[in-house]
């Protein structure tokens, strides 16, 4: 039985599964809105967010210990149980300077201009052969852009280098 048999049932299309998560990836998003404003308050960046076993999976990048501590006390004023998140943040101060000097763009980034019929998943795929990974770019661009589902054709976006690369 698979994690949406479990969540779903046996038998869901594949479209109410996605429909499903997508729900509750919209749930748990809206529930932490605090602590995604925090983040990016402390210039934290997200390599990853989406739903995973029913929970919100953050997997980020804090330019100083202080901005993680400061993530992670949001999260706990959020949900003191921490139940339905999972958060893997690591610290990496060389970011802490590139935010600082350069905007969004470090090290190793790229811009990429929108064309029709794009959207971050398919640019995601593009560039990191995951369409999972397009909350990278989002918040690679987030001075500019205030919606993942939002881009506009001929907007310049800063792609950041691939980690797994």
């Amino acid at each position: 039985m698979g994690l949406f048999d479990k969540m779903f049932g046996r038998g869901a299309s594949a479209a109410e599964q996605q429909q499903g998560a997508q729900q509750r990836f919209n749930e748990l998003k809206q529930k932490y809105q605090t602590v995604l404003t925090v983040s990016d308050q402390q210039q934290i960046q997200f390599l990853n967010l989406h739903v995973q076993d029913n929970k919100l999976f953050i997997k980020a990048i804090a330019p100083s210990e202080n901005a993680k501590n400061t993530f992670w006390d949001q999260i706990k004023l959020v949900n003191p149980n921490a139940d339905d998140i999972t958060a893997d943040v690591s610290v990496d101060s060389s970011r802490a300077m590139g935010a600082a000097a350069g905007g969004g763009q470090g090290a190793g980034s790229q811009t990429y201009e929108v064309k029709g019929g794009d959207n971050l998943s398919k640019i995601s795929k593009q560039f990191y052969g995951d369409p999972n990974e397009y909350m990278r770019i989002f918040y690679a661009n987030r001075e500019t852009l205030k919606d993942p589902d939002r881009i506009q054709v001929g907007q310049k976006l800063v792609i950041p280098p691939d980690d797994k690369a």
